[in-house]
């Protein structure tokens, strides 16, 4: 596991970030975050897309799954039979979203332990064409050191958690009725819309200004991105 894990994910990310460095030795690392961060979320649109896609399907056919249950709410196992068969109908993968969350996590992952230990670079985990940058410049824009802690990028990075959550979940089927799963999942969207843009400040605050950086940089993204492929899938409609 450890050998896929550093084959895949650590090791390339890993040496991806230095050769932005080597590169582009007049940006600061800031700057050189924000790229890496752009670049690792432009190789996971393909992914990302495919939830959007499946998220903008599940709102259309809120009102199918809400009279199935309503029609079927004695009987569970008619209930089940008919969500499947209207999955099937309006080719709909409820599951694929699930997909993208387990493909991310090693590499969020991998991107923690990566700027847990910013601006060191491990020369064992470098590629034999990737020679460790001779110096980096660890500020952002003049104002911040990325390898500080930094109150002001972890309030920021908060902020746009919330509002990138409100974006995404904007457009999610909303539970009408008041059964046990529907009230489930209007407080887990309450917590997700609350209390992740806390969890992010203090996991941003106790590590480093990069961090704070790349959660920021990743919400901003995240937001175009949704905005973008919604905006696509209603012309198309």
């Amino acid at each position: 596991m450890s050998f896929l894990y550093h084959t895949f994910f650590f090791d390339p990310l890993l040496n991806i970030l230095v050769l932005f460095f080597k590169t582009l030795p007049f940006l600061d690392a800031g700057v050189i975050v924000i790229l890496f961060t752009i670049l690792v979320r432009l190789l996971m649109f393909p992914l990302s897309r495919k939830a959007v896609h499946t998220q903008v399907k599940m709102a259309e056919i809120g009102p199918d799954l809400a009279r199935i249950k309503e029609q079927y709410k004695d009987k569970m196992e008619e209930q089940a039979k008919k969500t499947l068969e209207l999955y099937q109908q309006k080719g709909v993968n409820p599951f694929s979203g699930i997909l993208v969350v387990i493909i991310q996590i090693p590499i969020i992952f991998a991107l923690y332990r990566i700027f847990l230990h910013f601006p060191d670079v491990n020369p064992a985990f470098l590629y034999h064409f990737v020679t460790q940058p001779e110096h980096l410049n660890t500020t952002f824009l003049g104002l911040f050191d990325l390898t500080e802690k930094s109150v002001i990028l972890a309030v920021i990075a908060a902020i746009s958690t919330f509002y990138q959550i409100r974006i995404s979940t904007k457009h999610a089927p909303k539970p009408e009725s008041n059964s046990f799963s529907d009230n489930l999942t209007r407080n887990m969207q309450t917590q997700m819309k609350y209390f992740f843009p806390v969890i992010v400040f203090f996991i941003s605050y106790s590590i480093s200004g990069a961090i704070a950086l790349y959660w920021l940089t990743t919400n901003i993204f995240s937001a175009i991105q949704e905005t973008f492929v919604r905006r696509r899938l209603a012309v198309k409609s």
